[in-house]
């Protein structure tokens, strides 16, 4: 009997995939924006039960100063005689009319690294694909910008140059292999060899509800290529009400029995409107119509919420998601991320206060540099986490506490600061759109004892609740939050432990004692 595939396969912020097939694993790997360690890599040995194996860049590359929804954009992994290839986009700025972006290629024997330096590419465009193809030569591909196209979007095409393994460098000049179809915002291609054919497999529509597929095919790889008569070949666009949006941004791998699966870029929002959990992976099972065009199995252009697995594969019994932290490790979980900088001794440590986590007071929550901030991707529309934080602030420019946290320009943080009148307070700030608003209550905490703190959300609400040594139960702060602006952008929603000192840059710390993530 053949298990079901259940879309999204990768829950929350985790977009742009990249599958591949190496070793009988397979793999998919994933945009990670400002948030650091880059590009996630999931593995599964059936398409069916993913898990989070590796995060490949990790002191490559310097974010801080990126603006908010740049640096790794969507990242291409390919194996090739033994050897894993990434190649990946830094955005340094979206500033219109004019994209900002640089394409680096690293290399790995194993998924788990080490990884070699980073060689530089091109910066003409973005989403970077590697081809390798059957002659020995590998050839890059990336979205062209024309900055002097009148609309917003100014991606012209796609163009293929070829790559010099020895040299380390692209040579010959590029050539534009092809223009927008009607959909426009032609972006993250990928070229595949079939019989005689070389297809190209592109995202267009932007990636937003328009978002699509786009399936095109030539003889030779410089082409020209011509487009499926059936374009999009696969869309969420004709069906505003359908639980999987925003279709779009696939690629391709093939199982050892021939079956074809596409995993793809998506969203689940909230009323049809709210996407908080950010751009998620689904994966559809497809096929060769008579034609040699690619199709979805189930038929039509819409993407399926329950996929055919392959031959042999076992669903596992689905569980409630849980993650729990009790700080006792030398080295930080990998399901934690921190935003541009990477998590080092200097800041973040384990090692201060054994069974806590400590933060050194860095900049303010709306920093583009040095924020001390540690987050993990919300998953699911309700759950509760749950922390004990010690902290003695001195000043009302120190801080510490929880967040939810989608940008530096919109989030909501229950924190701890110094009050001159009152003493160590707890407080919430909140960036809404741009809009910074701070609460008007202040409500004292005894300032020699940990307190708890925890967060309850329910789709689109929000409570932010604390407890001191001397409450019997958790008491709601203020208001339950309105959290419908935490969406849109290019990331998902974070929840987050952060610690700020805007007096004394690292002149304060806060220690946390554990963090539990419970869906409901």
């Amino acid at each position: 009997m053949t298990s079901k595939i259940m879309n999204p396969i990768l829950k929350g912020f985790n977009p742009d995939p990249s599958i591949v097939k190496a070793d009988g694993k397979y793999y998919i790997a994933v945009s990670s924006f400002e948030w650091l360690p880059g590009v996630r890599v999931y593995v599964s040995d059936d398409l069916l039960n993913w898990e989070h194996q590796t995060d490949i860049i990790t002191n490559q590359l310097d974010l801080r100063g990126n603006p908010t929804n740049c640096s790794v954009w969507a990242p291409q992994l390919s194996f090739n005689q033994g050897t894993f290839y990434l190649v990946y986009t830094d955005v340094k700025n979206t500033t219109r009319p004019f994209k900002d972006c640089h394409n680096y290629l690293i290399s790995s024997e194993s998924i788990d690294g080490p990884w070699s330096e980073p060689v530089y590419l091109n910066s003409s465009g973005f989403d970077p694909s590697l081809y390798h193809d059957e002659d020995g030569r590998k050839w890059l591909l990336n979205a062209l910008w024309d900055y002097r196209l009148t609309t917003s979007n100014k991606s012209s095409g796609i163009v293929l140059q070829e790559y010099d393994s020895e040299e380390q460098k692209l040579i010959n000049d590029p050539i534009k292999i092809f223009n927008c179809t009607e959909l426009g915002k032609t972006e993250a291609p990928h070229i595949y060899k079939k019989s005689d054919y070389y297809y190209l497999i592109l995202a267009e529509g932007g990636t937003g509800q328009n978002h699509a597929v786009t399936v095109a095919r030539a003889k030779t790889i410089t082409g020209p290529y011509e487009v499926d008569p059936h374009f999009p070949m696969m869309t969420s666009s004709d069906n505003k009400d359908w639980p999987l949006q925003c279709a779009g941004h696939g690629s391709l791998v093939e199982t050892d029995s021939g079956d074809w699966y596409m995993a793809h870029l998506t969203t689940r929002p909230l009323d049809g409107e709210y996407a908080i959990l950010g751009r998620e992976t689904a994966l559809q099972k497809v096929y060769w119509d008579e034609e040699g065009w690619l199709r979805l199995s189930h038929g039509g252009t819409l993407p399926a919420l329950e996929v055919e697995g392959p031959e042999g594969s076992k669903e596992l019994p689905s569980e409630t998601h849980s993650f729990y932290d009790d700080f006792t490790s030398k080295t930080l979980n990998k399901e934690w991320n921190t935003l541009r900088i990477m998590a080092n001794d200097d800041w973040v440590t384990l090692k201060e206060n054994p069974g806590h986590l400590r933060l050194y007071g860095g900049e303010s929550t709306q920093s583009l540099f040095n924020q001390h901030l540690v987050g993990k991707r919300q998953e699911s529309f309700q759950f509760t986490v749950k922390t004990t934080l010690s902290f003695e602030p001195t000043h009302f420019l120190q801080m510490a506490g929880v967040l939810l946290y989608l940008n530096t320009e919109n989030y909501i943080y229950l924190y701890l600061t110094f009050d001159e009148s009152l003493g160590k307070v707890i407080r919430m700030m909140k960036a809404e759109k741009g809009t910074f608003s701070l609460t008007e209550e202040k409500v004292p905490i005894d300032s020699s004892t940990p307190i708890d703190l925890m967060i309850e959300v329910d789709g689109k609400e929000a409570g932010f609740f604390f407890k001191s040594e001397t409450d019997r139960e958790y008491q709601l702060f203020d208001v339950k939050q309105n959290t419908t602006f935490l969406s849109g952008g290019f990331t998902g929603n974070f929840i987050a432990l952060a610690c700020q000192d805007m007096n004394q840059f690292k002149g304060c710390y806060a220690d946390f004692a554990y963090f539990e993530y419970l869906e409901r």
